[in-house]
């Protein structure tokens, strides 16, 4: 008969597991070249992880490198923080643009659109290189 504690360790490591997975983020595109890559994986801490606050969004600041929903694009996007400011009614917003890019994103973003901030450890994003390639091709991407 199975012990009741081989059980419990088993369901311990699938939360865990399931945890840490919604805590990585594959890079779908090389908009962020050379801090990572398409296929690479982030390591997040989220603005809202069931009904805990990871990150304040008051407390971002320019470097800062976000997942947001883009007004602009059907999928969240992945990009650095450049900038800040308080549109006509006072509300703060962040400017962002892809490393790789030429040109700043094309509208701001809102506290609201964040959904994460990529993890550093020091200055360095926490970045898994390419272990999410297998990721993009399951999902046709």
């Amino acid at each position: 008969m199975t012990d009741n504690r081989e059980i419990i360790s088993y369901v311990v490591i699938i939360v865990i597991g399931i945890i840490l997975a919604q805590h990585m983020n594959v890079v779908v595109s090389g908009s962020m070249e050379p801090v990572f890559y398409r296929g690479d994986v982030v390591v997040i801490e989220k603005t809202d992880f069931l009904g805990i606050q990871e990150i304040n969004k008051d407390d971002l600041k320019v470097g800062d490198i976000v997942i947001y929903q883009a007004t602009w694009f059907p999928d969240p996007v992945i990009h650095r923080i450049i900038a800040t400011g308080t549109d006509v009614n006072g509300t703060p917003y962040y400017v962002t643009k892809g490393d790789n890019n030429q040109v700043q994103d094309p509208a701001p973003v809102y506290h609201d659109q964040v959904m994460a901030k990529v993890v550093t450890l020091g200055n360095t994003p926490f970045v898994i290189p390419k272990v999410g390639y297998i990721t993009l091709w399951i999902r046709g991407l």
